[in-house]
């Protein structure tokens, strides 16, 4: 819940930053607020930048006062939705049967879901950490998938915005988790998905986080809001 108008001028610094050093080897996604998603996805057209929103409704119209369907995101211009994020799931109290409902609704319009998995700080001193991923993902994801048409977010709730992200190793280990679910759940395709991870990424942590196996991108939050600080994160990936 950040970005007013005045806040465009990042977006356009964006593209122009990309447009002078040529185009990304990475694919970049931008998730505005649904208030300003309209004006972004005409701002970006033509550039190396796609445009996503936060969340969607799992209906495709309907007596839902102030939600956002799937169908309404792409209708804006978008490709992308996020979905589950743990802030949803915890303040909003949505379980994982709403996150893959959420999840179908997306590919019913033709965007690509990022699905959020993650434990709480409890979850992982208890040694749960494993388990609860591992459990998420088998109720939040659709049960068939394309390789270029879902993407799995794994974001440890302890971590965000609290200004440290998990260790290399700790990564590493939840990413093989993440991993061996999919492929257990897709077969060869489970090798193929993409697996961000999300967790306060940062321009001086980005390429070392970049580096682990298993990660293939990274779910930004508070580093997003500048283009200079999202754009080393890009250049690092």
């Amino acid at each position: 819940m950040n970005g007013l108008w005045s806040a465009l001028g990042e977006i356009d610094a964006l593209i122009l930053a990309l447009a002078d050093s040529g185009p990304p080897r990475a694919q970049v996604v931008v998730c505005p607020p649904v208030t300003l998603l309209t004006e972004v996805c005409t701002r970006i057209a033509g550039s190396p930048i796609a445009g996503g929103a936060q969340d969607c409704h799992a209906e495709p119209a309907g007596a839902h006062t102030g939600d956002i369907s799937a169908e309404m995101i792409a209708d804006c211009g978008a490709r992308f939705v996020i979905v589950g994020h743990s802030e949803r799931r915890a303040a909003h109290g949505e379980t994982d049967e709403m996150v893959r409902n959420k999840a179908l609704a997306a590919m019913r319009a033709e965007l690509i879901p990022i699905v959020c998995v993650g434990e709480t700080e409890a979850e992982r001193d208890r040694g749960e950490a494993k388990s609860r991923v591992d459990a998420q993902l088998r109720a939040s994801l659709p049960d068939v998938a394309d390789a270029l048409a879902l993407v799995v977010a794994y974001e440890p709730i302890w971590a965000i915005g609290a200004g440290r992200a998990a260790s290399p190793a700790d990564i590493d280990s939840m990413h093989w988790v993440v991993r061996e679910a999919l492929k257990d759940r897709y077969g060869p395709t489970g090798d193929a998905l993409r697996i961000l991870y999300g967790g306060s990424v940062k321009p001086d942590n980005a390429a070392e986080i970049f580096e682990v196996f298993n990660v293939n991108g990274a779910l930004v939050g508070g580093a997003s809001l500048k283009a200079a600080e999202f754009l080393n994160i890009v250049r690092a990936a």
